[in-house]
């Protein structure tokens, strides 16, 4: 009978010492894009980087392809835990947190260099903890490319090249008015109607980063990419509060470090697709034009000028176009 109980203590013993090894943490990363795009390749290096620094104890799988639903579907399944992390554009966070709308004004950012300044500084830092309650936080950013207008027939080289063309927009009311100041007649579409529309002439042309004409193959019918680049709205990569919680305060240091290494090694991948999107679309036909952004930046100024004041995110706004 004693030797039984020993053994009993012995075995009880093993199992709790077994315990930390048997208790690894699996979180799931769902991101709407392809396996081929430059976000999944930097999403993959981030949950590669988390499981060897943390030996193997936090592994990461991706779910692409928006296999778990659309971003919007998806961060309700991150408010109730099915899902731990996904990657998500500003526009949808809008939803969540008004202080998203800033992200979807034209012009708030002077160029490539200048939006990194801006989301490697304080802004980051705000709009991460922006969502903490309704159940989520930001870990780190992506460029999502400076969004463009694409046409049929003609270039857009100055604002009156757009009077009288329909343009597809975002279904967001900042895109809309955009489009609006700048001459064009807005018409939102979902994006996968958008080569059809162009090929029957429902619409005289689009407006999105130059992949759209690769990725998306409109530069077959869109002759005419103008890079007047009136948009750069960002992706996050966000956490589940849910999944926070199942982490140590040294993992999640590692996952919060790993992000920013992710954003780091991204954006040489990033550029490079976009060079390589360029020559394929000039393969294809497609003409490019860099027009003045000037006239463009004067025409949506006063829309800039009314969110300044925006009690939500005019705070965010002026940070963002204060910022030298």
């Amino acid at each position: 009978m004693k030797y039984q109980k020993i053994a009993f203590a012995l075995a009880a013993f093993a199992t709790l010492a077994a315990g930390p090894v048997e208790a690894k943490t699996r979180l799931t990363l769902a991101n709407s894009l392809s396996a081929d795009h430059p976000t999944s390749t930097a999403l993959q290096q981030f949950a590669d980087e988390v499981k060897e620094r943390t030996n193997g104890e936090v592994t990461i799988r991706l779910y692409l392809n928006a296999v778990l639903g659309s971003e919007r579907e998806v961060l309700e399944q991150l408010q109730n835990g099915a899902v731990d992390m996904t990657r998500v554009s500003a526009g949808n966070l809008e939803n969540f947190d008004p202080i998203f709308k800033a992200f979807t004004l034209p012009y708030i950012f002077k160029s490539e260099d200048h939006f990194y300044r801006v989301m490697n500084g304080p802004v980051a830092d705000e709009v991460y903890k922006a969502t903490k309650d309704s159940g989520f936080v930001g870990l780190t950013f992506f460029d999502s490319g400076a969004r463009s207008f694409y046409t049929v027939k003609t270039p857009i080289n100055k604002p009156e090249d757009l009077s009288g063309l329909k343009i597809r927009v975002l279904n967001s009311n900042s895109s809309i008015r955009m489009v609006e100041m700048m001459g064009g007649t807005p018409t939102p579409m979902p994006y996968a109607e958008i080569y059809t529309a162009l090929q029957m002439g429902v619409i005289d042309g689009a407006e999105n980063n130059v992949t759209a004409l690769t990725i998306g193959r409109h530069g077959e019918v869109a002759k005419f990419y103008s890079q007047d680049e009136h948009l750069r709205i960002p992706d996050f990569l966000v956490i589940s509060n849910a999944a926070v919680k199942k982490l140590t305060d040294e993992q999640y240091a590692i996952v919060k470090e790993a992000a920013v290494h992710a954003t780091e090694s991204f954006r040489g991948i990033w550029d490079k697709a976009i060079t390589d999107a360029k020559t394929e679309a000039e393969n294809m036909g497609v003409t490019f034009v860099t027009p003045d952004q000037a006239p463009f930046r004067e025409k949506v100024m006063p829309l800039l000028d009314e969110y300044r004041d925006d009690p939500d995110f005019g705070g965010l706004l002026n940070q963002i176009l204060d910022t030298e």
